[in-house]
């Protein structure tokens, strides 16, 4: 458990409310704290791949100015270690290597952990169309059918145009209902649409029929994995004209019964500094900060990803200043103890395993 710390040095007032702001969150946090590292340490930049949908557009370009190549991207795997698209380090004594390579040589970066594989992946997906209906399997079910981790993700919507929805989970109450609604295709009696806003949040476990809507720009944050098994898809055609394969069979092995379990994001202020937690799971915790001036931080995880949504401002490690700005992304690795985030309008998706 980790807790946030606020020192009033002003007024001297510990105040009354220090209990409600002791809250479990990820950063340990002080307005005077100092670098004091005794070797240079550096954050981790990245060179990241773009993945072409039937369902992609440009929003990745006009939105973040990233130089893509067709009109039709959907997906910006901005921090990945997955084979089917690794990300390279762009910095330091590591550039030019593969954040898959990275984490099996140098493991002490990422605190030494035990798991066989870089275990997060974080993306940036533009819903240009309707992705098609689907649902992901668990680590035990993909393990055995798919030989990779399972895939649970969660959403968190950065634009939507207006009118715009995603399906979030379905209506059944059994399986046997289930695979009728399936093979009737009765898919406005089945499926559940839920209208969504900029700033909205969906925690998406694995066996959750899901989809995302037309119009929608969203960071996700979710296992890595690349396994997903597809219930409807529009009755579209790709561009050699033939349907998308489906996987109804294993869909139906895998999907839950009953309403999704949303999480309950929890906000504390402090200064210049507004930290959500998104949602704490077995699998990852999210957060997202918000700054309007400067915060000094203490790690007690064992490496963080972070993604600028908004705005621009420096990341200082190691007395070293790193500017930083809208569409940035990088890891703080388990060397880096302690940094300073300095800006106006700095908006972040952060995570950690």
């Amino acid at each position: 458990i980790f807790s946030i710390i606020h020192k009033n040095e002003d007024s001297g007032e510990k105040g009354n409310d220090q209990e409600g702001l002791s809250k479990a969150f990820f950063f340990l946090y002080n307005r005077n704290m100092k670098c004091e590292e005794d070797i240079m340490v550096q954050p981790l930049f990245l060179h990241s791949v773009m993945q072409e949908k039937i369902w992609g557009g440009t929003r990745l370009k006009e939105e973040f100015g990233y130089d893509i190549p067709s009109d039709h991207v959907g997906e910006f795997w901005a921090i990945s270690a997955h084979p089917h698209g690794v990300s390279k380090v762009a910095n330091g004594p590591y550039e030019g290597m593969g954040l898959d390579q990275l984490y099996q040589e140098h493991r002490e970066l990422f605190g030494n952990r035990k798991e066989p594989v870089f275990p997060l992946l974080t993306k940036i997906l533009d819903a240009n169309d309707w992705l098609s209906v689907q649902v992901h399997p668990d680590d035990t079910y993909a393990m055995e059918h798919e030989g990779e981790l399972g895939k649970t993700e969660c959403w968190y919507v950065i634009a939507a145009d207006e009118g715009s929805e995603i399906i979030y989970g379905h209506n059944a109450e059994s399986k046997e209902e289930l695979r009728q609604q399936i093979e009737d295709k009765n898919w406005d009696a089945l499926l559940t649409k839920v209208p969504v806003k900029a700033g909205d949040f969906f925690y998406v476990p694995s066996g959750t029929m899901h989809a995302i809507g037309s119009g929608i720009l969203i960071l996700e944050t979710q296992q890595s994995s690349d396994t997903t098994y597809r219930v409807y898809d529009f009755d579209r055609k790709d561009a050699q004209g033939n349907l998308r394969e489906l996987h109804l069979e294993k869909s139906i092995d895998v999907l839950n019964i009953g309403e999704p379990a949303n999480s309950h994001p929890d906000t504390v202020v402090i200064d210049d500094l507004r930290m959500t937690t998104l949602v704490a799971s077995d699998f990852f915790t999210v957060y997202k900060w918000e700054l309007t001036g400067k915060a000094n931080f203490e790690k007690t995880a064992d490496y963080s990803l972070l993604s600028v949504l908004t705005g621009e401002g420096k990341l200082t490690v190691d007395g070293k200043d790193y500017p930083i700005q809208k569409g940035s992304h990088f890891i703080l690795p388990s060397d880096v103890e302690s940094w300073t985030l300095e800006g106006q309008g700095l908006e972040l998706i952060v995570s950690h395993p």
